[in-house]
């Protein structure tokens, strides 16, 4: 199968390349300059990178052509709902041109829940109307009424690897210059899943993608521990002894505002359908490997 990965070497993007690859597949890493480093080191894991700007799709139109499958990874800030709109719309527009199925994973995440007040979360979970992150729910249901063959993933809260757009990041580096913050509520619980276990999703959903046509995962482990005390280890691996600063939500952004709350999800259907399971149990299990391989992954001062 030839697959077009959006975000491709960007921190999620780059591991479920890699995984495609190794599964077997041919795949396309869509970048805006494929002579760039990161776009180089795709070339190291068997991904060819290929240049396109999602936001102008005559970029990568032609990308598409004996393309099988698009994975998309990128979440535009500048413009999250226009971006994935045109998307939809170019997928849509090339399909009845030359009547070719192009089955689209489409990546949301588990901050679009917003504050439910549900001790749970799973894929019939409805979202809050006032979640900051709402809009992707919505998005997600405009892909289903487009009648493009499709699956949705919502993972966890990412780490492992690089980790350069996991929260894990931030505390690390946080923790290097000393000044280390938590925003929001101190008891709230987020789910995780290692960026290669999440790879790990992708691989089996395109291994029968027809099999999961129209169906919504939510892709996490079963940790339970409370984001303040993943915080801490995190920063106890960067070698920080000091107190972490508590400041409201509204100090961190956006980001921060919307995942102000628990938000623990069960995977039991993507145990079901796909046979996925976590193989990295928890952060907390092995944190000072998870800070080793962030600042190794780290330009050189």
């Amino acid at each position: 199968m030839q697959i077009l990965v959006t975000g491709a070497t960007g921190y999620a993007g780059r591991r479920v390349s890699r995984a495609l690859a190794r599964a077997g597949h041919t795949v396309l890493g869509l970048t805006r300059d494929a002579a760039a480093p990161a776009a180089r080191d795709l070339a190291v894991d068997e991904v060819t990178p290929v240049q396109g700007d999602v936001r102008r799709p005559e970029t990568w139109r032609g990308h598409l052509d004996g393309t099988d499958a698009v994975v998309h990874l990128l979440l535009d800030m500048s413009d999250p709902v226009g971006t994935d709109r045109l998307l939809f719309a170019e997928l849509a527009a090339v399909q009845e041109k030359d009547g070719r199925c192009r089955h689209l994973v489409y990546t949301t995440g588990i901050s679009s829940y917003g504050r439910t007040g549900l001790a749970l979360m799973d894929e019939n979970t409805p979202g809050a109307p006032d979640s900051p992150l709402g809009f992707r729910f919505a998005l997600e249901r405009e892909l289903a009424a487009t009648g493009l063959p499709h699956t949705v993933v919502r993972p966890g809260f990412l780490y492992g690897g690089p980790a350069t757009t996991s929260m894990t990041a931030q505390w690390f580096a946080a923790a290097e210059a000393g000044e280390p913050v938590f925003y929001g509520d101190t008891a709230k619980r987020w789910s995780w899943v290692h960026v290669d276990d999440l790879a790990d999703a992708y691989v089996r959903i395109l291994d029968h993608p027809s099999a999961v046509d129209g169906e919504v995962f939510v892709v996490a482990d079963d940790q339970r521990a409370a984001a303040l005390d993943v915080q801490r280890a995190a920063v106890r691996a960067a070698g920080y002894t000091g107190e972490i600063v508590l400041k409201d939500a509204e100090a961190g952004g956006m980001l921060q505002t919307a995942a102000d709350q628990d938000e623990l999800v069960s995977s039991a259907k993507a145990h079901r359908l796909l046979g996925w399971r976590p193989r990295h149990v928890a952060f907390t299990d092995a944190p000072e490997l998870y800070h080793r391989a962030w600042k190794a992954a780290r330009p050189a001062a």
